[in-house]
């Protein structure tokens, strides 16, 4: 079996380090960036990674540079690994289309989960005849994880399958927002807050191509969302 390829891109040599090894000791081949521009030169050459984790300041530059050079041409797994913990720095990672955002300090087995989860919506493959779930011109395929549009993939993450998951489970019921901030919180930790639900509702709507006529996820004020 193939090894699945890390790009690393951290300037703290202690902790570049230090998850080089946890993770080569994880079966990871790791691939290691200390700047923007090591990290483009690393992008350019050989195969592409499987995930990416990427530190936001950086000496001549910053993750999310790394992070929209990414996202022009692959859907590869982005995890933000970063000091910066407040609110704005969290949503504009998300917006850029990171899959995940992981404050530092943080235990090894807690970033290793967040890997795992975002992998597994990225793994290769078309559905087979499973069961289908439909939403509005989406197709989701429970089994292999897979959302289409028509015969075209949607490419969600992580985080964004199992909110779509969470709202088809209760179809026709209202949410509160609390109600879907407790099942998407996991034993990974408490990740993802209120305001920050808020940016993956957008971003869902929009990938399944939500509009005005048709919004797929209603939102009902004061109270949560609604899928019909």
């Amino acid at each position: 079996m193939n090894q699945m390829k890390v790009l690393l891109v951290e300037d703290d040599e202690i902790i570049l380090e230090g998850l080089e090894i946890a993770l080569g000791q994880e079966g990871y081949l790791v691939v290691t960036a200390k700047g923007c521009q090591e990290a483009f030169r690393q992008l350019s050459e050989g195969e592409p990674p499987d995930i990416c984790l990427l530190d936001v300041m950086l000496p001549d530059g910053d993750g999310y540079a790394v992070c929209r050079k990414l996202r022009r041409k692959s859907n590869v797994p982005i995890i933000f690994l970063t000091a910066c913990e407040d609110e704005l720095h969290t949503v504009m990672a998300l917006e850029l289309g990171a899959d995940d955002y992981i404050s530092k300090p943080f235990r090894i087995r807690e970033l290793l989960a967040r890997m795992k989860a975002v992998l597994r919506r990225s793994s290769p493959g078309r559905p087979e005849a499973e069961t289908v779930i439909r939403v509005g011109e989406n197709k989701i395929y429970p089994e292999t994880g897979k959302v289409y549009a028509g015969n075209q993939p949607v490419q969600l993450t992580a985080m964004e399958y199992r909110l779509l998951m969470i709202f088809t489970s209760h179809r026709g019921r209202v949410l509160t927002r609390e109600q879907i901030l407790n099942d998407i919180w996991d034993d990974a930790g408490d990740f993802v807050n209120d305001n920050t639900l808020s940016v993956y509702v957008k971003r869902l709507r929009k990938k399944l191509g939500a509009t005005e006529a048709e919004p797929l996820i209603t939102t009902v004020r004061g109270i949560g969302y609604r899928m019909e």
